[in-house]
């Protein structure tokens, strides 16, 4: 990356904003402030667009035809959407209240209740009942006028008539008297349906003719979003004649800025950024590597000085994935499952698949090193017919010491590298305690296993301690050293 610092007079500096844009090579320094009421509406505006968008992409539309929007078009409906999604959920919640209502009488079938206010007049009262039907007790039908209205096991329902002034004594749930019939839930609850359909209709015509205009909308709104935040990270200068832009451009895609920069006498001055400034991250890897960086972003991306490790931490995952999971037969359907659906995918999602290809592989070469297909193990005397091929596989005691020397070796590999960052960020004396790691660990292991040179490692051991203790923080002084150290 190269820093830069661009000098524009007020009266060009839109029409400078535009050619940067379409050039696409500069990263704009930002700078620290509150965003403003117009950028802030101007993202406001994006998000609406992105969830109408979404909710349309969603929808289910069997119709072929439709009329294409224009761009504003497109916005005005982004405005509508939500009005009408929040529309179509009220609505909702009143057919899901009305289901409710609707369970609670079927089981008393349709009445008016005009009839119950009648009976009261006349002075008497209607009371509804329920309970389970083994505890009904055909003994109150003696007592009281009852009528079983319906049975719908475990529970029966019931009604009993008594003058107003009279107490009931039954040994039942007694339920409020309804206030409405069902006929009329029923003829409410079919209208609200009514207005959700013409909302999904409505929501159909959205797919048909606005998704293509909402995508060019968004794509306009973001761009008018970039310019905005250009211009509130611009400084200004000479009471606001001239504009100072500061950015940031990848050292070789910068031919056409300074081509432009030329051409329109635009004052600019160029220079290596320094790690203060923090300028942004551009991985560069080849066609392998790259296709790991998804897995990289999952944590933090490098510093600007620091070593990009997607290269060297690449083929470690791909040989682990294999070895985790062990199966030729599993990374054959992993291969052959990427491979089939390659042909079909989307652009986007093809750098994926072909990362799952190469762990198909992975996964194969150590399954047949292993010697598991499907479960299976190959070293079993029932696979004898595959013959010398056994003989490159291992056991599981085998497999279990590869593993160790190669964990032994990725810890090592990691350590060098460790220290080749260090000493490239911040000198050679930084990295010294890193190397003491390797020193110490290696001489353990000749110590403990290897046994070579074990006099000798027992004082490049002690070595590696002292590297470890004194260069710790070469900052620091030597006391603090050796308590950092300890």
């Amino acid at each position: 990356m190269k820093k830069y610092v661009f000098l524009v007079h007020h009266s060009d500096y839109i029409g400078f904003l535009n050619e940067l844009q379409s050039l696409g090579v500069l990263h704009v320094k930002e700078q620290k402030g509150e965003p403003s009421e117009e950028l802030l509406e101007r993202i406001r505006l994006q998000k609406e667009i992105r969830d109408t968008l979404a909710a349309l992409r969603h929808r289910i539309v069997t119709k072929t035809e439709g009329k294409e929007l224009s761009e504003e078009g497109g916005i005005a409906i982004a405005h509508t959407f939500q009005e009408l999604a929040d529309e179509q959920e009220n609505l909702q919640q009143e057919v899901n209240a009305l289901d409710k209502e609707i369970t609670f009488l079927k089981p008393w079938g349709n009445f008016a209740p005009t009839s119950l206010r009648m009976l009261e007049q006349a002075g008497l009262k209607v009371h509804f009942f329920t309970c389970p039907a083994r505890k009904y007790d055909p003994a109150w039908e003696k007592e009281y006028p009852i009528k079983v209205i319906n049975t719908a096991p475990p529970n029966i329902f019931f009604v009993a008539i008594t003058p107003i002034a009279q107490a009931i004594n039954i040994d039942a749930e007694e339920l409020p008297q309804p206030e409405v019939s069902l006929n009329s839930l029923m003829v409410k609850r079919e209208a609200l349906k009514k207005k959700i359909d013409a909302i999904d209709e409505k929501l159909d015509n959205f797919t048909l003719m606005a998704q293509p205009a909402l995508e060019k909308a968004l794509t306009k709104v973001e761009e008018s979003i970039q310019l905005v935040t250009v211009v509130e990270n611009t400084g200004r200068e000479a009471e606001g004649a001239v504009m100072i832009l500061e950015g940031f451009a990848p050292i070789g895609r910068e031919a056409g800025l300074l081509t432009y920069c030329e051409q329109n006498d635009i004052l600019f001055l160029s220079e290596r950024p320094s790690p203060e400034d923090q300028p942004p991250v551009l991985l560069k890897n080849s066609a392998f590597s790259r296709l790991f960086e998804p897995i990289g972003e999952l944590f933090a991306l490098p510093s600007y000085r620091e070593l990009d490790l997607t290269p060297f931490f690449a083929p470690f995952f791909m040989m682990f994935f294999g070895f985790c999971l062990g199966d030729a037969g599993y990374g054959l359907v992993v291969l052959l499952g990427a491979t089939l659906y390659k042909f079909r995918a989307k652009p986007e999602y093809k750098p994926i698949l072909t990362l799952a290809q190469f762990l198909g592989v992975g996964t194969i070469i150590f399954g047949t090193l292993t010697g598991t297909f499907f479960g299976a193990n190959l070293l079993d005397e029932q696979f004898a017919w595959l013959g010398g091929i056994r003989n490159l596989m291992i056991d599981s005691s085998q497999a279990f010491n590869l593993a160790l020397i190669l964990g032994l070796v990725q810890i090592l590999f990691g350590l060098f590298l460790q220290a080749y960052n260090k000493a490239r960020q911040f000198g050679p004396a930084y990295a010294v305690a890193t190397i003491g790691w390797v020193v110490l660990l290696l001489s353990i292991l000749d110590i403990a296993v290897l046994n070579v040179t074990a006099r000798l490692s027992t004082y490049t051991a002690w070595l590696g301690v002292g590297m470890i203790l004194f260069f710790n923080d070469p900052k620091a002084g030597l006391l603090s050293r050796l308590g950092k150290g300890v």
